[in-house]
């Protein structure tokens, strides 16, 4: 289990790591080329990247703290960590998105003033190519290692690929005079950066706010419970997170004669069985006597 743990969070920090300098990369080139080319679209797409690089530091960050192990004042360790960063995330890219929106709606009403060029088609193809190597890896890390720091570089440049795809239309468009639909699809990047940026930002909000485990991972530990004949009754389970995994209270039932000894070792069973679970940190059983 610690095993796997360690690699969690060194697979997280190379794709926070990969993410950083592939997004310094592309922001250098889409900001000169959008800049020079004037295109509405490329500036949004470059803000994006700038955007892309503090989502990668923060998963860099985030991670390094949630690898931390438990101590004195931390006793389920930092875990937490990987929700609050995810926040900042999410945070950042609402942000993005409201300035490329306003920015995309003036550009739209007063005009467009791109024009056709090799640098921008080049760029696009770049950005596209890097992204989509970027998504495979985080993709494929994301699911051997459930975290959401991952989920949110996954998801993040699977958006910039379709992003850059729009982007690419809109400059083969100037070669027929289509020059509104730069702008419009400035409008759809920040729209798009948007609503990813509230996804991560209420699940990161809902887990930090302590959000029950799911009915499918309470199922099976009614499962483990109730197949031990000695426990008369499940009189509560209750849980709270740290990091993706959660801490499950369980407060059980049994016969009031049943020794201390006898409850302690079905107590110390109970709580073996259920933090086997792939998403349960620890389980702490509290046994109460039943009258017979």
């Amino acid at each position: 289990m610690i095993k796997k743990q360690v690699k969690r969070f060194k697979q997280t920090k190379k794709v926070g790591i990969l993410g950083i300098i592939g997004n310094i990369f592309l922001l250098i080139i889409k900001g000169w080329v959008g800049f020079t080319s004037k295109s509405q679209a490329m500036i949004a797409d470059s803000i994006n990247s700038a955007g892309d690089i503090f989502a990668s530091l923060m998963t860099f960050i985030g991670n390094k703290i949630a690898s931390t192990p438990q101590d004195n004042d931390h006793n389920f360790g930092h875990g937490k960590a990987e929700y609050i960063f995810s926040m900042f995330i999410g945070i950042s890219m609402i942000v993005v998105a409201f300035k490329l929106f306003y920015d995309s709606i003036s550009t739209l009403i007063l005009g467009s003033e791109l024009k056709f060029s090799l640098g921008l088609v080049l760029v696009c193809i770049t950005t596209i190519v890097v992204k989509f190597s970027l998504y495979l890896y985080a993709k494929a890390s994301a699911k051997k290692y459930s975290n959401i720091l991952l989920e949110a570089n996954m998801n993040d440049h699977r958006n910039d690929c379709i992003v850059t795809t729009f982007t690419l239309i809109s400059v083969l468009l100037t070669l027929k005079n289509i020059s509104w639909f730069d702008s419009l699809t400035g409008i759809g990047i920040s729209i798009w950066i948007g609503f990813t940026g509230i996804k991560f930002f209420i699940e990161s909000y809902n887990v930090l706010m302590d959000i029950s485990v799911d009915e499918n991972t309470k199922d099976l530990i009614l499962d483990i419970v109730n197949s031990y004949p000695e426990i008369k009754k499940v009189k509560s389970i209750t849980s709270s997170p740290v990091g993706y995994k959660y801490i499950i209270f369980i407060v059980i039932c049994v016969d009031g004669n049943m020794s201390t000894f006898d409850s302690h070792n079905l107590a110390d069973s109970v709580e073996k069985s259920v933090s086997n679970l792939d998403n349960v940190y620890k389980a702490i059983i509290h046994v109460e006597p039943m009258k017979s």
